[in-house]
């Protein structure tokens, strides 16, 4: 720093962490890593020749507007598109086209959360929300979770009196990350319920809903109560994350605060992206793009399903998801996922420690797998890699303090 300048950091800067991830990403970047960390979409998944032909279109018939500034709220037809492809009637004029679903996160902390407002999350919960929700110094609340989901007795004992009570929940209905689990029918009818005598706003983040194997999720917690959510949805897990595209939905009411926000975030969203999208999205695209993704994760998923079975040893316990890309493992007693990493990375595989995801106490024993960018013979190396490791660990007397 040059001599005579101080630069003060604010508060809220002070509270931002790397991301976790990110972090471990950098280590999976070594050569011959088997990676069950990222959680990114299968590059062969991405519909190249569909981009390939509608940047030719969009280029060809709307060059000037593609490459121009434009409206923040997005590009009307494609909020058509989103409007009309929910199971509920969404007004096109609730549509805010954002950049990445990661950016809805953003500007639903920026307009919702004052300094110490409690919010509510699940147990666990996803990384990037808790991330986008620090910085505006909230107090995160955990709210106790089985397998079909948040537990009602604890919401209501989380939620807060007067001044303290709960600005909102946040909730991943669909294959959660990083659990891959799903809220069932039975529990979100009783959380919607519960939500709307409580009168707890809900933020409900759907980028993986799509990406069901067997069977259809059921309907979104918005679709039974429009005006007390607001919905996220994300192209990059249908098409392709480095579009940068997702869109959330809002009751009319704090819609114009969710679009100023934007506004002075970034303008708006790429155009000649959006475009793009609205062009590959035309004629049923995603009715017959989206199967193929399905049936390739299924495949994985399953090859995962069975290596674990065939290779962990006694006291690794796991979840089978019904859709998504992830996968939640829990290691046996005495053993401490941070501290395996390193020792598996060594092996040659690397995974995600589940501690990140919690909001406060973290289980120690937990980890994240994901299933969709390893091929199958990936897949069965890395997990007889990750089982040897873990043997090994179980192997080793604790360290005495």
């Amino acid at each position: 720093m040059t001599e005579g300048q101080h630069w003060t950091i604010a508060n809220r800067a002070q509270r931002m962490n790397p991301s976790v991830l990110r972090e471990i990403l950098k280590v999976t970047e070594r050569p011959g890593i088997i990676s069950f960390a990222g959680g990114l979409p299968s590059p062969r998944t991405f519909p190249v020749d569909a981009f390939a032909e509608a940047c030719t279109k969009v280029l060809r018939n709307d060059g000037a507007a593609a490459l121009q500034y434009a409206a923040s709220e997005g590009y009307g037809p494609l909020r058509e598109q989103v409007a009309a492809g929910l199971p509920w009637t969404v007004d096109p004029a609730q549509v805010l086209i954002t950049t990445g679903s990661q950016q809805g996160l953003d500007l639903v902390a920026k307009v919702l959360i004052d300094a110490g407002s409690r919010i509510l999350v699940e147990t666990p919960t996803y990384l990037g929300a808790l991330q986008a929700f620090t910085p505006m110094e909230p107090t995160v609340h955990s709210v106790a979770s089985d397998a079909d989901g948040p537990v009602l007795a604890d919401l209501q004992a989380q939620i807060g009196q007067g001044p303290d009570r709960a600005r909102f929940i946040y909730l991943l209905p669909n294959f959660q990350n990083p659990t891959g689990r799903t809220i069932t029918e039975a529990r979100r009818a009783a959380l919607s319920a519960e939500a709307q005598a409580l009168g707890l706003p809900i933020v409900e983040d759907n980028p993986y809903g799509d990406l069901w194997f067997d069977t259809p999720p059921p309907a979104p917690l918005t679709a039974r109560n429009p005006d007390g959510c607001v919905y996220l949805g994300s192209f990059s897990k249908v098409l392709a994350p480095g579009l940068r595209l997702g869109f959330l939905v809002a009751p009319k009411g704090i819609y114009p605060k969710l679009l100023q926000a934007k506004q002075a975030a970034d303008l708006h969203s790429p155009s000649f992206n959006q475009r793009m999208v609205s062009e590959v999205m035309q004629g049923g695209f995603l009715d017959r793009h989206v199967p193929t993704i399905r049936a390739l994760y299924k495949a994985q998923r399953d090859a995962m399903l069975q290596a674990l079975q065939r290779d962990m040893p006694h006291g690794v316990q796991w979840n089978s998801p019904d859709g998504g890309m992830f996968l939640w493992a829990q290691l046996p007693p005495g053993l401490n996922a941070v501290d395996l990493l390193p020792k598996a990375v060594d092996a040659g595989v690397a995974f995600v420690p589940g501690a990140a995801f919690y909001a406060s106490a973290p289980d120690a024993r937990t980890l994240r797998l994901s299933f969709v960018t390893a091929s199958v013979d990936q897949i069965n190396t890395g997990v007889a890699a990750l089982a040897g490791t873990i043997r090994d660990a179980m192997a080793t007397p604790p360290r005495r303090s």
